[in-house]
């Protein structure tokens, strides 16, 4: 089905994540901001007893870090970032609580890693917990783990990791909260005739011009992340609002539906559960390069992907792995997981599955990828 959402349908939206940024929190690196965040906290209490349901995503665990233990510059090295980390999030959940706490809501501490959401079972049991927690009345506060995560396997920002908790949860509405009013039609530090965008479909080609990265160095994303994680927070039908988080009662004046920040409406169809998943997997293992009639088939009939239209094999993977799927030209058609490992793939390459069981000498999978673990790029 199609969603649409409108600014007055955010009045009746039921379940939210608020994402804070870190240059939002740390009042730019100088420590917390514990009146801020003592703020969004009477915001979010205010939006509860209104009947919505909130989760935060919030930024600033390795600022406050940095604060804490005096650095100047964000650590260069990986265990340096980690360190800082592991001191900093002890004062920003403490922060959170305290202020929650002055309300009579209760939060948690959910701190996830990459392993979280790319395996099956984990992530179902993630997604458990944070449903728990929002149906207990609790308020989860969702971090990256740091203290844990390294370059290679890591989430990546903030930004992706409020998408992904869009998604986890199924929630309406993603408000991400930053340190600009919202998306400019130009990059407001270099045209000061630029205009804020009120409201935009995600599907406007217009948008990835639209969109910068971060010039900041306490956080890693740019509005060019925002605007990835719109569309990944649209698979599950949710609608994002970018606005400026010191902007007063930002958070109660987009649950009033006034005209504040970025509205960015999704514009593609609602995934399933299991496609939402393989869609927010960011580890990918290989790719597959397909003739042009086994990439029309994918693009406008999302069917499953058979050996036959295959042209070439690359990459190292296994069964189960996240592959992508490329056009002649090498744009991203699709994304599954594979039914044969790498090798496996080469030696059916180009084949129709009635000969896969004599190339490989013994029987296996018909398709490549099946339509079920198959997710068509937007």
């Amino acid at each position: 089905m199609q969603t649409t959402m409108d600014r007055n349908r955010l009045k009746t939206s039921r379940r939210w994540v608020v994402k804070v940024g870190s240059s939002l929190v740390t009042a730019r690196g100088r420590g917390l901001d514990r009146a801020a965040i003592g703020d969004w906290c009477a915001q979010i209490a205010a939006l509860r007893a209104q009947g919505h349901q909130v989760a935060m995503v919030s930024s600033g665990a390795v600022a406050e870090g940095m604060a804490r233990l005096g650095l100047s510059k964000r650590p260069a090295t990986l265990h340096g970032l980690q360190a800082a980390a592991a001191v900093g999030q002890m004062g920003l959940v403490r922060a959170y609580e305290a202020a929650f706490e002055t309300h009579g809501v209760r939060a948690a501490q959910v701190l996830l890693t990459h392993e979280d959401v790319s395996d099956r079972g984990r992530y179902l049991n993630a997604r458990g917990t944070l449903k728990t927690l929002i149906e207990l009345g609790v308020v989860p506060v969702v971090n990256e783990n740091d203290t844990v995560a390294t370059d290679e396997i890591r989430l990546g920002d903030n930004d992706t990791l409020a998408a992904l908790t869009v998604n986890l949860l199924e929630a309406e509405v993603l408000v991400i909260l930053t340190d600009q009013e919202g998306l400019y039609d130009s990059d407001p530090r270099l045209n000061p005739e630029a205009r804020l965008v009120s409201e935009v479909p995600l599907s406007d080609a217009r948008l990835i011009t639209m969109a910068g990265d971060s010039k900041g160095e306490l956080g890693r994303g740019g509005m060019r992340t925002k605007l990835t994680a719109a569309h990944w927070a649209a698979r599950s039908g949710a609608a994002t609002v970018i606005a400026h988080g010191r902007a007063p009662e930002a958070l109660l004046r987009i649950a009033r539906g006034e005209s504040i920040g970025s509205l960015l409406q999704p514009a593609q169809t609602v995934m399933a559960a299991r496609k939402r998943w393989i869609a927010g997997q960011l580890q990918v293992r290989g790719r597959l390069s397909l003739d042009a009639g086994a990439a029309r088939v994918l693009r406008e009939q999302g069917r499953s992907l058979l050996p036959v239209g295959v042209t070439r094999v690359e990459g190292s993977f296994e069964r189960g792995d996240l592959v992508l799927c490329l056009d002649p030209q090498g744009h991203e058609v699709a994304r599954g997981l594979v039914n044969y490992s790498a090798a496996e793939a080469v030696r059916v390459l180009g084949v129709p599955s009635a000969e896969i069981p004599a190339r490989l000498g013994y029987p296996g999978e018909p398709e490549l990828i099946h339509r079920d673990n198959l997710v068509v790029a937007a």
